[in-house]
């Protein structure tokens, strides 16, 4: 678990890794998404993970321990 925590509040029940990378800015554009997601840079619920399209939902987090960051991604 990172020192930072953060939020990432999405309007639908799933939403893809990559679009959820810009969506919380931690990344510009899905060109920098893939190349983060592929470089193995990013960590969902513990495991690194590959695949940009991956399906997130509510209670999964998103881990990226370049920026000491987790971001909890919950609905509206």
């Amino acid at each position: 678990m990172s020192t930072n925590s953060e939020t990432l509040v999405i309007r639908d029940d799933m939403i893809r890794l990559g679009q959820a990378l810009k969506l919380a800015n931690v990344v510009e554009d899905g060109v920098d998404a893939r190349d983060a997601i592929q470089a193995g840079d990013i960590q969902v619920n513990g495991e690194t993970e590959t695949r940009r399209g991956r399906q997130l939902h509510a209670g999964d987090i998103i881990t990226i321990p370049e920026l000491d960051l987790d971001l909890v991604i919950e609905t509206t």
